[in-house]
């Protein structure tokens, strides 16, 4: 019995001494978008990095603004989000390091089959906004600062159209898979991701259409970033550069660019530098 216990002892020891990684040890926290993940891309691409490194990703999907926010706190090792501009302010406020370029897709803009507002042909997205506004039908936006957000608002400040307390303008603060949804019931526009419409579109939007895409507004680039571990000491800033590292690599690159729907329609173009 006594030997039993010595073993035991011995054992749980050995797990405290420096260099012995615990199967905890080797998971990290990927905060990223409801596009990346309603897309279906994780499910596809992490099986193969935890393979290769066997460090487990737990993967938050928020608003780009949100899942920066969880770096900022430290409740995260690594995001992978897309808005750069809020993503390279995080960097210089010192809070991410090592940022790189992914991938991208696009945006669109999505609504009714009938087209009420008459936008499909038009090949300027803020002209489609303006033809919303005039004709006042319903606009659903995700409201929540995430990418898909920040570029919308960026979309209607070129239209010169002032939203705030529009009765047309709704904004829900849900991610995109929900937001397409509620676009649905309200037979309104909604601004997506190509990826998310693609892996969604048989499932609940087959009453809506793509009514304006490829305005090279509507440029969609992803960036990933490790949070910093000199303002967040217990973040797993190894593991998370070994998944940064991965995503940029030959390897990860060719994942990401394999990745398609079932219909086999690519949902994002890899284009780390």
């Amino acid at each position: 019995m006594k030997k039993t216990v010595l073993i035991i002892l011995l054992f749980l020891g050995a797990l405290c001494l420096p260099g012995v990684i615990t199967a905890a040890e080797k998971e990290i926290i990927c905060a990223s978008t409801t596009s990346t993940e309603n897309s279906g891309l994780f499910g596809y691409i992490l099986p193969i990095f935890e393979k290769k490194t066997g460090i487990k990703v737990k993967v938050v999907a928020r608003g780009t603004g949100a899942a920066i926010e969880m770096g900022r706190r430290g409740d995260a090792d690594v995001a992978l989000v897309h808005a750069k501009e809020q993503e390279l302010e995080a960097v210089d406020e010192g809070f991410f390091v090592n940022r790189h370029e992914v991938m991208y897709n696009d945006f669109l803009i999505i609504g009714p089959a009938d087209d009420p507002a008459r936008i499909k042909g038009l090949k300027s997205a803020s002209k489609a906004f303006q033809k919303i506004a005039t004709a006042g039908i319903p606009f659903v936006s995700r409201g929540d600062n995430s990418g898909t957000h920040t570029k919308e608002l960026t979309i209607w400040k070129k239209a010169g159209i002032e939203t705030k307390g529009q009765k047309w303008y709704l904004e829900v603060g849900q991610g995109m898979e929900k937001t397409q949804r509620i676009a649905v019931e309200k037979r309104a526009y909604t601004l997506t991701d190509r990826g998310t419409w693609l892996a969604t579109k048989a499932k609940d939007n087959v009453e809506m259409r793509i009514v304006l895409e490829d305005d090279p507004i509507l440029f969609n680039q992803y960036g990933v970033m490790a949070v910093n571990p000199e303002k967040h000491k217990h973040v797993k800033y190894r593991e998370a550069m070994e998944f940064v590292n991965w995503l940029i690599s030959k390897e990860g690159q060719q994942a990401i660019g394999s990745f398609k729907d079932k219909n086999g329609n690519q949902l994002f173009i890899p284009n780390a530098k």
